[in-house]
């Protein structure tokens, strides 16, 4: 053959070929005219009688050349025809000038390259099958003619350069370059191929691909690599080729170092290759791919493979549907649906390959593990994991347990999964059962991450996937509601919540099955049935005549519930009928489409029949309430808190009346006019106090307290005592037009009261009254005195924009208490009287903070003064009511929340001495100081071995103290309290406050049983919490900073001395307990797993650049995330040097890990190791001058001892396992420099593996051997993948190295063996767990090190021995193990 042609050089030589195929062409012209002038007719009659006589007759026109022999013996009788004429060989010339003279008609060329059709005449006893090949196939076949019909045929080419493929009805290049393949023999292949190549150079695309996807069934096996090179160049200088080249070489069988390098090329066009040619490129980049190159192959491939690239954003095709004509509208989606179609058959061959190349799919799994750095995961990510789950059933538990893991390190967020929905649904949707399965998962999980992402899931394929994928999510999501875990059970409400919100109409659709949760209620809490009848209200009154349905049906369990005797079942009443309320009482607006108004005929009849639906509901939930307090106060706080929820969005004309009589009902009910004195005879004296308003003495007004207090208790011991009910009536004459006597009321006594048979005969009148004359039975209880005003503070605000003028008189008003000053009185009072002022103190500070609640926010500055005043009184009376419990022993308070389960599952109450510290986990803190809303903090789970700081110091010193008259700890009591709103800490943005002020205590309570006292924030959501927390980030700094500065000064003054006489211990107590507050603020907010969303981006920004600007004000604003993060890591970092306790350093300790994880930069880690050794180091002593005493507070830094030492080994084990699958395997083509570095490496490993197999021996805890069994076969699995291929390739140059290296992992080996026959004698089932996955690793080990030896031609250094079964510290072990084990060695002389 020629010497081959550089392709290099193609576009400079093309001239040149032209040149020659047209020199070429023109000789054989010349011939052809030279030929012609002496007898061209006879050339082509010698050219027709051979074909004839040999068994083909050639047609003209359109039709088929006949044949009537078999094809080779028509090649047989041609053959011997031509040799056996008596002008051989010239005969041959005259055949082919004939051939060509023949050919010039197109037709008849078309007939010739076409197939001949098989003909039998009659009598012929020659079977002609009934295929037959193409004349010009025929000719190829014969070896005289083959030269020459080959360059026949290469120079017609040329000739249809420019014809478009049609217009004679033929794409002749196409049938051309097909005669040549699968020919039996080529007799010069190299110069066919040359020329092949050449015409490539100056062909068409068209011709170009035609001959460069025919290379495979021309070319010769010793061709492959010569051409696949040329391709392979070809590849690099242009993109119009990419897919016939790569088809062409995906079926090539090409050595493995052409392989790579060909790979190569092509992973270098991924980025720039288009759309619709990137599947066949990644196909060929995932064809043979080898185990040792897999995960490299893999891992370059998704660098590589952007998806964001490949679809055209909706956003900008719904722009360009406004601003184009249809025509390019439809071409646009046209363009959408073809990029959707190429992404799909990307994926399909994805599928093929993680389907067969068993390789392939532990590659990408590996290679997405491998990826560390947030930024580096892709949309591609999510779609491969669900792709590998969907089909490889053996790696579904790999697969889940990556995507586990990168959810919680936030790798995988749920901004991808939104982005995958969005643009790749198509592609997704074929994985919808590995979708939901995953998603039902993920929501038992105990992460809140892996829970948000679960619900996420379930929100995606709702709003992507057709009506059979939404009923199942439907289905799936009220089964999780009806399981009765807590944790699904409020997630799922929520996920649904979300649904009936963003699609209310296509939800509808399913109501029927969100309907069946009403048979499962009494699995659901009140927050849960609030969220229940949220949205079947909302699917009811959506679509009149669509939701009558479960209107009714929500009426008749609403009236079940309201009319039952079980409290809990009418408390759920109460809650769902003021849930419909809300819904009946949105306003609606003609042209919103999610609350359609009902089809009537005019506005005013949709309004009346809205308001009668209304005033029914409300009639019959006030029926059912008004003769108890505590369902009541129940309705009036339900009421408040959708006034509060539907701030704006409520049509107070239609709850006007109900105002109008709430407005009329709150003063006549719990307001009197001030006066010195008050009528009647109680237990204690009437006395006015807390009056702010002593200036205005006309028209002053007081609270009713005690007065009402004192007829509720003793309505309670009268209860029941129904023939002397009478004498407790206060009766007055009410006449009614429709009634024709006088009716009894209760203006003042609860309606136990009441004589039941007063109330008969008042029903058994002739005449009907409607339900409001009930009102006339209505309590009046100093239960519903908070509630009511809560829900008139509400109303007030919403019907005047806000402003409260019209009830600010309540602010400043006194109260009608009792003197106070009970220090040393307690013990002369009956336990009904200290009852009773227990009652009376409960009563008041609920009421002090309702008016905190409503007046918290007003701009006025002398009602912020009396709201600062008001939370000086709940202090005060805080500490009077501690000493009253303390003296009241078994005491139960009032109720003051109502939305609770029943209160004896709360805790019992140890009334006298501080509480017993709890076992177990600590609760976070309280939402209102931090983003604790949300029960997903993401620090939750280290704060298992935290000191215990269930009491603070404060709480502590003070038990001691007060040893003769002891606090009773107020925290238990928090059930009994009124909720403070988060509004409320607005108060901090006035400056800084005295210690009297602000009682930090009672306003950071931790959450207890079931949330009870913490409705009102649970119906926030978490987002809503945090970012009210980082709006008071600014004042929260600025007491921080104080608390600092007040330590410093102390250490200054006192010179370290910490039991300085001249110390306040009392108030360093109290400033210590406040800095460990305000520090479990921050680190609540900053560990909130929120922040890792790309939602709320934004949130931690700000919240960064607060703490940031402490240090730089003003040059923050511009600032990179990481600048900011560092920045704020330096702010916080600096208070280090005051905390006054173990505790505060410890939650400062978090609060900076959960900054510099954001991300965690090694300068970082330094100094948090640094600043851990310091707080370990430290000496903590108390304020009284005592050392802390408990293991947490030693002098010096011993943290490895004999019960942490399996924290340690399992953390080495862990590192050692993680750092070497970071050595890269062993390839053929590494250099023996580059062999001996990770010879070295593993030496290193396999011998720290050694060290910590070997300490088994001293430390044999069953905590240390199952780190063992699980590591140690991690670690020989790692070894058997990544390092026995560099022993194959390096055993010849290294070998004294290899041998070293295999004795010492046979060492460790030989104790696994040990370790599994202890797990065995001793029969323990968690060790033997992990037994038979261990014994088949090193089976596989001994295997794999005989083929090692075998492929380096020394298998005859390989034998067997039996190992005796020996315990841990290599004694022969008594009892013999089951099953034999094989000790495998390679000797010494290799």
């Amino acid at each position: 053959m020629v010497s081959k042609r550089k392709l290099s050089k193609v576009d400079a030589s093309e001239e040149s070929c032209k040149a020659d195929l047209s020199k070429t062409k023109k000789s054989r012209i010349s011939d052809k005219e030279n030929v012609s002038a002496h007898g061209g007719g006879e050339d082509e009659g010698v050219f027709e009688e051979l074909l004839r006589t040999s068994g083909i007759i050639l047609k003209a026109g359109e039709g088929q050349n006949e044949i009537a022999v078999d094809q080779m013996a028509f090649q047989k009788k041609l053959c011997l025809a031509l040799e056996k004429h008596p002008t051989y060989p010239s005969v041959v010339k005259q055949f082919i000038s004939g051939l060509e003279s023949h050919i010039r008609d197109r037709n008849q060329f078309k007939n010739c390259l076409l197939p001949c059709a098989p003909v039998r005449t009659e009598g012929s006893s020659t079977l002609v099958h009934s295929y037959c090949e193409s004349l010009i196939k025929l000719l190829l076949g014969i070896k005289i003619l083959q030269p020459a019909v080959v360059t026949l045929l290469l120079e017609k080419i040329p000739e249809f350069f420019f014809d478009t493929v049609g217009t004679f009805g033929t794409n002749f290049p196409r049938l051309i370059v097909n005669q040549f393949k699968w020919l039996d023999r080529l007799l010069d292949s190299q110069d066919l191929v040359k020329k092949l190549m050449q015409m490539v150079s100056v062909s068409p695309v068209a011709i170009q691909h035609d001959i460069i996807t025919s290379l495979p069934e021309i070319l010769e096996d010793s061709q492959q690599s010569e051409v696949a090179r040329e391709l392979s160049l070809l590849l690099k200088q242009g993109r119009r080729l990419t897919v016939p080249i790569l088809d062409t070489l995906f079926r090539l069988d090409l050595d493995a170092e052409l392989l790579a390098e060909v790979r190569q090329s092509a992973m270098t066009i991924v980025p720039s290759v288009k759309l619709e040619d990137l599947p066949v490129v990644v196909k060929f980049i995932l064809h043979n791919v080898k185990t040792a190159d897999a995960v490299e192959v893999i891992s370059d491939l998704r660098k590589n493979l952007d998806l964001s690239s490949c679809v055209l954003p909706l956003q900008i095709l719904g722009s360009q549907k406004k601003l184009k004509s249809q025509v390019q509208g439809s071409s646009s989606m046209s363009q959408v649906t073809t990029s959707q179609n190429c992404v799909k058959l990307l994926f399909d061959v994805i599928k093929l390959a993680v389907r067969f190349q068993k390789d392939v799919s532990e590659a990408w799994i590996k290679a997405i593990e491998n990826s560390t750095s947030v930024s580096d995961h892709k949309v591609l990510d999510l779609i491969v994991l669900l792709l590998i789950h969907s089909t490889n059933t053996k790696n579904r538990k790999q697969t889940e347990k990556v995507l586990r893991s990168k959810i919680r390190l936030g790798c995988i967020s749920e901004q991808l999964i939104q982005n995958a929905f969005q643009d790749h649904s198509v592609v997704i949707r074929d994985f919808f059962p590995s979708i939901l399965a995953l998603a039902q998962t993920f929501l038992h999980s105990a992460h809140p991450a892996i829970v948000s992402f679960g619900s996420c899931m379930y929100k995606q394929a709702f709003a992507a996937f057709d009506s059979y994928c939404q009923q199942e999510v439907v289905t799936a999501l009220v089964n999780h509601v009806c399981s009765g875990n807590e944790t699904e059970l409020d997630v799922s409400l929520d996920v649904l919540t979300d649904l009936v919100v963003l699609h209310t109409s296509l939800l509808m659709r399913y109501a029927i099955f969100v309907k069946t949760i009403l048979d499962s209620t009494q699995k659901l809490n009140p927050c849960q049935i609030r969220k229940l009848f949220y949205i079947l209200s909302t699917l009811a009154f959506s679509q009149r005549q669509a939701g009558s349905y479960i209107q009714d049906d929500m009426h008749m369990v609403i009236r079940k519930w309201l009319s039952s005797t079980v409290p809990n079942h009418k408390q759920m009443g109460i809650i769902g009928a003021v849930t419909m309320i809300g819904s009946v009482a949105l306003k609606r607006n003609e042209g919103d489409g999610s609350l359609e108004r009902p089809e009537l005929n005019s506005e005013r009849d949709g309004q009346r029949v809205l308001s009668f639906q209304l005033s029914t509901l409300l009639d019959l939930v006030g029926f059912c309430c008004e003769q108890t307090p505590e369902v009541l106060a129940l309705y009036y706080d339900e009421l408040a808190s959708l006034i509060e929820k539907q701030k704006g969005n409520l049509d107070l004309q239609l709850l006007e009346e109900f105002g109008k009589s709430l407005v009329e009902d709150f003063p006549s009910d719990f307001v009197v006019d001030l006066s010195p004195t008050v009528d009647g005879s109680f237990l204690f004296p009437v006395k006015s106090l807390y009056n702010l308003d002593e200036d205005e003495s006309q028209g002053a007004i007081a609270i009713n307290l005690l007065p009402l207090v004192a007829q509720s208790e003793l309505g309670r011991v009268a209860d029941g005592m129904s023939d002397q009910s009478k004498r407790y009536f206060d009766t007055s004459v009410c006449s009614h037009p429709t009634a024709k006597g006088t009716v009894f009321m209760c203006t003042t006594l609860p309606a136990r009261v009441l004589d039941k048979k007063l109330v008969r005969e008042f029903t058994s009148f002739q005449y009907s009254f409607p339900l409001s004359v009930f009102n006339i039975f209505r309590v009046v209880s100093p239960i519903c005195l908070s509630p009511c005003f809560r829900l008139l503070r509400l109303y007030t605000a919403e019907q005047n924009s806000g402003s409260l003028e019209e009830i600010d008189a309540l602010l400043g008003c006194p109260l009608y208490l009792t003197d106070l000053e009970v220090e040393g009185k307690l013990d002369s009072l009956s336990k009904q009287e200290r009852e009773f002022l227990c009652s009376l103190l409960f009563y008041a500070l609920n009421w002090f903070r309702e008016v905190v609640n409503a007046f918290c926010q007003q701009q006025d500055a002398e009602m912020k003064g009396k709201v600062l005043t008001r939370l000086q009184n709940i202090t005060e009376l805080q500490t009077v009511l501690g000493k009253c419990l303390a003296a009241t022993p078994g005491y139960v308070p009032p109720p003051a929340t109502f939305d609770s389960e029943a209160l004896e599952a709360i805790p019992s109450i140890n009334a006298v001495g501080p509480v017993k510290k709890r076992n177990g986990r600590k609760k976070k803190a309280d939402g209102s100081k931090a983003g604790s809303a949300d029960r997903s903090q993401a620090d939750d789970s280290s704060e298992g071995n935290q000191p215990d700081t269930e009491l603070s110091e404060l709480e502590k010193a003070a038990a001691e103290r007060e040893a003769g008259n002891p606090l009773a700890q107020l925290q238990s009591y928090r059930p009994y309290f009124r909720e403070l709103d988060l509004e409320v800490f607005t108060v901090l943005h006035c400056g800084l406050l005295t210690k009297s002020i602000l009682d930090m205590e009672m306003h950071t309570e931790e959450r207890s049983y079931k949330d009870i006292g913490f409705s009102h924030l649970c119906q926030r959501s978490p987002k809503e919490v945090a970012t009210f927390v980082v709006n008071l980030l600014k004042p929260l700094c600025n007491h921080m900073e104080n608390m600092h500065n007040y330590f410093q000064a102390v250490v200054i003054q006192n010179q370290d001395v910490e039991d300085d006489p001249g110390v306040n211990i009392q108030e360093r107590q109290l400033m210590s307990s406040c800095y460990q507050q305000l520090l479990l603020t921050f680190r609540s907010l900053f560990a909130w797993n929120g922040f890792s969303q790309h939602d709320n981006s934004d949130l931690l920004r700000s919240a960064l650049q607060v703490l940031a600007d402490r240090l730089k004000p003003g040059e923050t604003e511009f600032l990179l995330l990481e600048e900011l993060i560092s920045e704020s890591f330096h702010y916080l970092l600096n208070f280090h040097q005051s905390v006054p306790s173990f505790q505060c350093a410890f939650i400062l300790t978090q609060l900076l890990i959960a900054i510099a994880e954001k991300p965690m930069a090694g300068w970082k880690k330094e100094k948090m190791a640094s600043l851990a050794k310091q707080f370990l180091c430290q000496s903590w002593v108390r304020p009284g001058g005592d050392r802390e005493k408990g293991s947490q507070f030693n002098s010096a830094l011993h943290t490895l001892l004999w019960q942490t030492f399996p924290v340690f080994f399992k953390v080495m084990m862990a590192q050692l396992e993680s750092s070497v699958k970071s050595i890269p395997a062993g390839k053929p083509s590494d250099s023996s420099e580059v062999q001996l570095e990770k010879l070295l490496r593993w030496n290193i490993a396999v011998r720290n593996f050694h060290i910590l197999i070997n300490l088994v021996k001293v430390f044999d805890s069953r905590p240390v051997l199952t780190i063992c069994l699980k590591y140690g076969r991690l670690f020989v699995e790692a070894f058997l993948k990544l390092a026995m291929p560099l022993l194959d390739y390096s055993f010849k140059k290294h070998r004294d190295d290899v041998q070293s290296l295999l004795k010492t992992l046979q060492l460790s080996t030989r104790q696994l063996h040990h370790m599994c026959g202890h797990s065995k004698i001793h029969q323990d089932i968690g060790l033997t767990n992990h037994v038979p996955m261990l014994k088949k690793s090193l089976e596989q080990f001994v295997y794999r090190v005989k083929a090692m030896l075998a492929f380096n031609h020394c298998q005859e250094a390989f034998w067997v021995g039996i190992l005796k079964n020996r315990d841990l510290q290599v004694r022969i072990a008594v009892q013999p193990v089951a099953i034999k084990t094989w000790e495998r060695t390679v000797p010494r002389q290799l």
